[in-house]
């Protein structure tokens, strides 16, 4: 991976570093700028990873170009990986021990803590005069340490209240209206209800902090899958780590968000930061400065909707990735990730990491959802950095392969440019398409499962394993990143995001995950199965404007953040009937099924001991 590790410096020198934390935004401009070697794409990385690709930063040929805020700010994070004192840190809000029992014996080490998040959201919407307000607490303990040199463990635990408002759109179909194979065929049609996206956070922003079903202070018996009125929940994750050959060779087996791919943070399409975590076991051998591979198996959650027992027993799937990287110096990057959804069984060949997970299905028949993804990332040190993404789910290439739903890839090219000003300093642009059905599946009988319809969309306890945009969307993403001062971190984004109406009269198939593609006719006999974006039915066009900052209070260990914008939204649809399997003009509608809608969203909040 490029870096040294200097395990007795720091503690916990395996355990992860959370997706959330503004080193990773640190590490990739970095990378940009050619201050250090290109790492991995597979995260979290561990603190040990992180402090020894600082520890290179600071210490590069190019450490001139650092200004010396840069410089600062970059040792600040190095202290927050070195190794604190013993006892009690009241700054930290954590105690630190460590014991070598015996003569010459490994020494083992604890980080206890505590800390504490409150947050309030408010969604002001006066073209409808509609008001929703939502809120989160939560009070978290970890522990953490090493066990020797190459072991470490790490456990945190959470739990609050919260409120999260949105709200009941319509009903939506996961075939399309009017599909019948009768009553004997596996595949058959539901009826679903759809909901709004949470109407105090911005669209496809917000990611649900509890692990299974929520608690109604009113009824705490009763296991519910969305806080609507103020509920309680908990988090658990947690981690055993194992890192040798100066860390080229890692295992982890725990269960936390992840996200693959050599493309920025938050931009995989494969795998990204905004799915739940599950718990799986993983491993990385990077032998060569040029090539590295990654290899995962877990275990998937099922989302609550009609009771434990009943949504779960349609879900009872495992996800395995492996992932190939390439690397030339720090020009020119290309990875290939192999991926599969399948229902729980004793199958060995998902769980070898050098068999090729698409190619193993012809082996053992075709019950499993399987996806390849291919990044490619060019960049010139100090200039910037291009990069286009495939995620390839199923198609059939033929002269009209453009146009039909069975075409289920997403398709994504950015560029991300450093700039002089402030520290760390950045601009990203990128567009992204998924098509209709990408990151879904039909319910299918599986062995061993009797005649149970197995759920085996591209999905985690409900939400998407992938890119955070639904199925038949495109986004159009303006990001700018900074670091102005020490403590502060400030970003300012514009999105325009359009997706097919997932419900009502104007409805456009494979527009939902739970969306499952007629098994029949799919190259184009059936007019239903094939798309015209925008031209086919009814869209929802949302441009979001947001402004956010971050800062960590100097001499105290609390944090402030919020973030503040304006979402504006409107549907457009064609005269003729949607899924009609012709292009027709569009044009911009306002009913009472399809409004128009501006919005003001405004989130703020206070993290006490923030890791």
């Amino acid at each position: 991976m490029g870096v040294f590790l200097l395990a007795p410096l720091f503690a916990q020198t395996h355990t992860a570093v959370q997706l959330d934390d503004q080193v990773y935004h640190i590490l990739e401009q970095a990378e940009i700028r050619g201050l250090c070697a290109p790492l991995s794409g597979a995260r979290p990385y561990t603190r040990g990873v992180v402090a020894a690709a600082i520890n290179e930063i600071l210490n590069s040929d190019n450490a001139q170009s650092l200004r010396g805020a840069e410089r600062e700010i970059l040792e600040q994070y190095l202290e927050k990986f070195t190794k604190p004192k013993s006892g009690i840190d009241w700054q930290r809000g954590a105690f630190f021990g460590e014991a070598a029992p015996g003569k010459g014996g490994t020494v083992f080490s604890a980080d206890a803590g505590l800390g504490a998040d409150i947050e309030g959201s408010a969604g002001l919407y006066p073209s409808s005069g509609e008001r929703y307000f939502g809120a989160e607490i939560w009070i978290r303990a970890y522990l953490e340490g090493d066990m020797g040199d190459h072991f470490s463990y790490g456990l945190s635990a959470e739990g609050g209240l919260m409120k999260v408002p949105r709200k009941e759109l319509g009903e939506g179909n996961t075939y399309y209206a009017g599909f019948d194979l009768g009553p004997d065929s596996e595949y058959q049609n539901q009826t679903i209800n759809v909901y709004s996206e949470p109407l105090a956070h911005f669209p496809y922003s917000y990611k649900k902090r509890w692990d299974g079903s929520v608690f109604f202070l009113d009824e705490l018996s009763s296991l519910e899958y969305w806080p609507e009125s103020v509920a309680g929940g908990y988090g658990l994750q947690s981690e055993l780590t194992a890192s040798f050959l100066d860390s080229r060779l890692f295992f982890r087996f725990g269960r936390l968000s992840r996200e693959w791919g050599m493309t920025p943070l938050g931009s995989s399409l494969a795998f990204n930061r905004m799915a739940r975590p599950f718990l799986g076991v993983e491993a990385e051998f990077n032998p060569f400065p040029w090539f590295g591979m990654a290899s995962l198996t877990g275990v998937l959650e099922y989302y609550n909707t009609k009771g434990e027992k009943e949504s779960s027993a349609g879900s009872q799937n495992a996800f395995s990735a492996t992932m190939l990287q390439f690397r030339y110096r720090n020009y020119l990057y290309f990875d290939f990730i192999d991926s599969v959804v399948w229902p729980k069984r004793f199958e060995l060949g998902y769980l070898f990491p050098i068999v090729n997970n698409f190619f193993y299905q012809n082996n053992i028949g075709d019950f499993d959802n399987m996806a390849m993804t291919f990044n490619l990332r060019a960049q010139y040190p100090g200039l910037g950095n291009i990069w286009l993404s495939l995620f390839l789910d199923e198609m059939k290439v033929d002269t009209h392969w453009w146009d039909l739903d069975r075409t289920m890839i997403a398709v994504q090219a950015g560029a991300g440019v450093p700039l002089p000003i402030f520290a760390f300093s950045s601009v990203k642009i990128s567009y992204t398409m998924v098509n209709p059905y990408c990151y879904t599946h039909n319910r299918n009988i599986n062995p061993w499962y009797g005649d149970t319809l197995m759920e085996t969309a591209y999905t985690n306890n409900g939400a998407g394993l992938g890119y955070y945009l639904p199925p038949n969307s495109d986004e159009l993403l303006f990001n700018f990143k900074t670091m102005p001062l020490q403590n502060l971190v400030a970003h300012l984004q514009y999105q325009m995001i359009r997706h097919g109406a997932d419900y009502g009269s104007g409805e456009v198939d494979g527009s939902s995950l739970l969306s499952e593609l007629d098994p029949h006719d799919r190259d184009g006999s059936n007019p239903v199965l094939k798309r015209f974006f925008l031209h086919d039915g009814t869209y929802r066009w949302t441009h979001i404007v947001r402004i956010g900052a971050d800062w960590k209070i100097p001499g105290i260990p609390v944090s402030l953040y919020g973030e503040a914008g304006a979402v504006i939204s409107y549907f457009t649809s064609t005269e003729e009937k949607a899924n009609s399997g012709e292009a027709y003009p569009y044009s911009v509608i306002d009913t009472a099924e399809y409004p128009k809608s501006a919005g003001i969203i405004v989130k703020i909040g206070v993290r006490v001991y923030p890791r």
